[in-house]
């Protein structure tokens, strides 16, 4: 039996005075699924993950259509409803590493304050056990004085990896992931697209990796959405959008690239480079999601 998708999504979104940035964008996640959504700058990706959480509105924005995740519509759930899917179950990672972290709080309280915000009543106390293991899922240092350091004392990959550690602390069934190796070098990005490949198969958490790099997007991803002036103008497996381009706007981009991404390509560089990802994925097992008022939220 086919398994119903965890995130299917059919919307519109502008900004007041402006055009509609997304129109009628269609695209789905399956659960344990990783999903790429690639397009240029300026075309609408981080207006669609705004859009999936409902924080348009906070930036001035508007959102018409269908989200509907774990079997409920995302536009129609009351907002008390919607701030408790925020972050427990479905995680943010942005792109910018440091200037996302706050400055003046220590890493591990700002491990804690991700805990604490999205927190249900009937959650177990969060300590520095917990901190340790959350390190260590990300594979950073696990220890009590990484804990205590200040954003600044960060490399821009080890702020990254504590973006992600964030996301993930109550185990969201869903992740989005906006644009998250563009601030990093080419050896830090492959650990990062590797660690999204782990926490994916470990976690049985599917992923919307949103990125302009049709390279990142090919070595991780099942299947890619390919967003072009407002539209999602193809949807398909991986290996079609690569082999089997039927797009115009597809062909373009494919063209534009110098090399195939991992998997469809033997070239021992780009193994190399990006690191051999994309075969250490499995699709995992569904969960079960329920709305439910008592659950302060989807759970």
């Amino acid at each position: 039996m086919e398994r119903l998708p965890l995130l299917s999504t059919r919307l519109s979104a502008g900004y007041t005075g402006r055009l509609a940035v997304l129109r009628d964008a269609a695209l789905e996640v399956a659960p344990g699924e990783i999903v790429g959504l690639v397009g240029e700058s300026g075309s609408g990706k981080s207006t669609m993950a705004l859009a999936l959480l409902r924080l348009l509105p906070y930036r001035g924005g508007w959102v018409e259509g269908e989200i509907r995740f774990g079997g409920h519509n995302l536009l129609q759930i009351p907002e008390k409803t919607m701030r408790c899917v925020r972050g427990r179950e479905i995680g943010l990672v942005l792109q910018s590493p440091i200037a996302s972290l706050n400055p003046a709080m220590r890493i591990g309280d700002q491990v804690y304050e991700s805990w604490r915000a999205h927190k249900a009543h009937y959650d177990r106390p969060f300590g520095r056990t917990d901190a340790i293991e959350l390190l260590e899922k990300v594979s950073l240092p696990a220890d009590d004085s990484f804990l205590r350091r200040y954003p600044r004392q960060l490399s821009v990959g080890q702020a990254q990896r504590v973006l992600i550690a964030m996301a993930i602390v109550h185990r969201p069934p869903l992740l989005l992931a906006d644009e998250p190796t563009s601030a990093l070098d080419a050896v830090t990005q492959a650990e990062i697209l590797r660690l999204f490949a782990r926490l994916n198969r470990e976690l049985q958490m599917g992923i919307l990796y949103i990125s302009h790099d049709l390279l990142s997007v090919g070595s991780i991803c099942r299947r890619v959405a390919i967003l072009s002036q407002g539209h999602i103008v193809e949807f398909n497996s991986t290996e079609n959008i690569f082999r089997r381009p039927a797009h115009p706007y597809t062909k373009a981009l494919i063209a534009s690239i110098p090399r195939l991404p991992l998997g469809l390509s033997s070239s021992p560089a780009d193994r190399e480079a990006l690191g051999e990802v994309r075969g250490e994925m499995e699709l995992a097992a569904p969960r079960t999601l329920n709305l439910s008022p008592s659950n302060k939220g989807l759970a």
